[in-house]
């Protein structure tokens, strides 16, 4: 069914199939952190996920998507989003931001994650932390009768208080259902009780990009690798979330989402 500016909005069942595809995606993210030290490529943690997702019985949402040749995008260091898996080698002290997508059934999942390669500078670790708290954040700060833009309040203004970092603002988090990119756009920064009505059976993919310094990108030749136009470092965080009467359900989090949620004081909204 569709709802105000084109929004889709999915029945329980349906919700409950995004579950399945989620639990795929946090599953395969997983297997890929486990995976994820030096030496190893980024086409071999490609071979991975592809070889994970077909085992659970999902397709990948990424694979072909505009032509993008990798089951996973795999961004290192200064690479902000959409880093096509190759034959670039990890090495201790790298970062990696790890996007992953399934799809069961018809319906999507997708999350990711920013691992750390061996021994990382304590700036950096700070980075993935602020980062991936942005996030939780700001799914804590949704409620069903509340807007989009109190999502992208909370990720500003927690990320704007741990420090002075900058926060990506080309790409953004987004609607999520029978395809993987849906109205609304979820920015990471912005004032509250703006945009769409968050309402039962809409679900959202939020997902702060942040840097240790510019939030200025370019993109490089191969059209789709996104790197800060100052070489600062980036972290890259992602959730599929609905709500649901009793609270949040994080679609993507092998937990729904239950443990964090409970730590920010937000009722969870999962089976």
């Amino acid at each position: 069914m569709m709802f105000e500016r084109g929004i889709e909005i999915k029945t329980p069942a349906q919700i409950e199939t995004m579950r399945a595809a989620g639990l795929v995606v946090a599953e395969t993210l997983e297997v890929l952190r486990e995976s994820a030290v030096a030496g190893v490529t980024t086409r071999e943690l490609d071979a991975i996920a592809h070889e994970h997702i077909r085992s659970r019985g999902a397709s990948s949402n990424f694979l072909g998507y505009h032509g993008f040749t990798g089951v996973i995008c795999t961004s290192v260091n200064d690479e902000v989003v959409h880093g096509i898996p190759g034959s670039r080698v990890l090495r201790d002290g790298d970062i990696i931001s790890i996007d992953c997508g399934a799809v069961v059934d018809g319906w999507h999942g997708d999350a990711a994650t920013t691992v750390a390669i061996g021994d990382v500078p304590d700036e950096v670790l700070a980075l993935m932390r602020v980062t991936e708290e942005s996030m939780w954040r700001g799914i804590a700060a949704a409620r069903l009768g509340g807007r989009v833009s109190d999502i992208s309040h909370a990720i500003e203004t927690t990320i704007v208080g741990a420090g002075d970092y900058g926060i990506v603002e080309g790409f953004t988090g987004h609607g999520i259902g029978s395809q993987m990119h849906q109205p609304p756009d979820v920015h990471n920064y912005g004032k509250p009780r703006r945009g769409a009505k968050l309402v039962k059976g809409l679900a959202l993919a939020v997902e702060p990009m942040v840097t240790l310094g510019t939030s200025s990108t370019r993109i490089l030749d191969d059209d789709w690798t996104a790197v800060t136009t100052d070489g600062s470092w980036a972290a890259h965080y992602e959730h599929t979330f609905t709500l649901t009467d009793n609270g949040a359900w994080v679609l993507t989090a092998l937990d729904g989402g239950k443990t964090r949620l409970a730590e920010l004081g937000v009722p969870y909204g999962g089976d």
